[in-house]
């Protein structure tokens, strides 16, 4: 064996993506070409290392990492969750002649997304019911978003198992980078869980690695005119207009003030807020009784979801079989847009009819 086919074996037995089966083999007939016919080696041992299959003990130690080896036992499973629709391309070109293809996760990734907004969507409309539609799409992507859940399944260890290929963006088709490849992993088992198990597992499956995240909710509400804002919200309630009231100030007449403002709606004090000034404080106070508001959750164990009205058994959700109990909750009033971010171009306020 020569310098450079040496030099190969070494490169790809350094790669965590193959299998020790497969390294004896290495390497193929395409790493020996002749000196005179090209300047250098044409052959790539990252690319034939990532064309190969996973082995079957990372794919069974991946199912119980992730605690799901009890509901998918199958590595081929296993297997078509970790493998990217790009990567099909790739195979087909290098390996004409080979008969199995493997399968992708492609539909298994869009059925998974679907339910992963189900989950994520009703959650968050039954934990917070005031939470502007706004905020709840940006909360909805911040638990289950693209980014989480490449970052979820970098968590998992799944990032060696993952069968894709880079492409550039065309006219008919986006970019496929390494996140959107390793988000597609999250999807397709959340899909296999409902599938091999049953909608409750997959939920709860999705509650234990998605929806238990802290997400902070307050850096979503920005708001150009808090003191509209909170006016409109508190003549939909049927309340009191708000008013400011001074609570505590010091240093008035030197360099560094500081001013403690409350709102008031009749004798409630809806919010709270300091600054270095009068209108800063007031700002801040308006500000934070919208916070209250809008972030206002219900514990957990009052917590009623419509899922719950599916089938618990295995099957699709259009069956008949054992349902859940479910009680809605009450319909809370319409959101507060006026003077919320991106929306300052709203009708003006109303005065309140006596």
């Amino acid at each position: 064996m020569g310098h450079v086919q040496k030099r190969l074996l070494s490169s790809a037995s350094r790669l965590a993506s193959v299998s020790p089966s497969v390294v004896p083999k290495f390497p193929p007939r395409d790493a020996f070409i002749a000196e005179d016919e090209v300047a250098r080696p044409s052959f790539d041992p990252e690319l034939w290392a990532s064309l190969q299959p996973a082995a079957s003990s990372a794919l069974s130690s991946f199912a119980h990492r992730v605690g799901l080896a009890s509901v998918i036992s199958s590595e081929d499973d296993v297997r078509q969750a970790c493998t990217h629709p790009s990567f099909i391309e790739v195979y087909r070109h290098h390996y004409p002649q080979e008969k199995r293809i493997p399968k992708s996760n492609q539909q298994l990734s869009a059925l998974g997304n679907s339910l992963l907004g189900l989950f994520a969507t009703e959650y968050l409309q039954a934990k917070y019911p005031y939470l502007p539609t706004r905020v709840q799409k940006a909360a909805l992507t911040a638990h289950v978003g693209p980014a989480t859940l490449a970052s979820v399944a970098q968590e998992m260890g799944a990032a060696p198992l993952l069968k894709w290929h880079r492409k550039p963006e065309t006219p008919t088709s986006p970019s496929v980078l390494h996140a959107d490849a390793l988000a597609s992993i999250p999807r397709s088992l959340t899909a296999l869980i409902y599938k091999k198990h049953s909608l409750p597992y997959a939920r709860k499956f999705v509650h234990s690695y998605f929806l238990t995240r802290q997400v902070d909710h307050r850096a979503m509400l920005k708001f150009l005119d808090p003191k509209k804002a909170l006016k409109e919200m508190v003549y939909r309630f049927g309340r009191e207009p708000p008013k400011s009231r001074l609570l505590k100030e010091t240093g008035r007449f030197s360099n560094s003030p500081v001013f403690v403002v409350g709102v008031y709606s009749g004798a409630d004090k809806l919010g709270e807020g300091f600054g270095s000034s009068l209108k800063m404080a007031e700002f801040r106070a308006a500000e934070d009784a919208l916070h209250r508001v809008f972030l206002t959750h219900r514990p957990e164990h009052e917590i009623q979801l419509p899922s719950n009205t599916f089938p618990t058994g295995l099957g699709d959700v259009f069956r008949q079989g054992p349902q859940g109990s479910y009680e809605p909750p009450e319909l809370t009033a319409a959101e507060i847009r006026y003077a919320s971010s991106d929306n300052s171009k709203a009708a003006p306020i109303r005065p309140r009819r006596v």
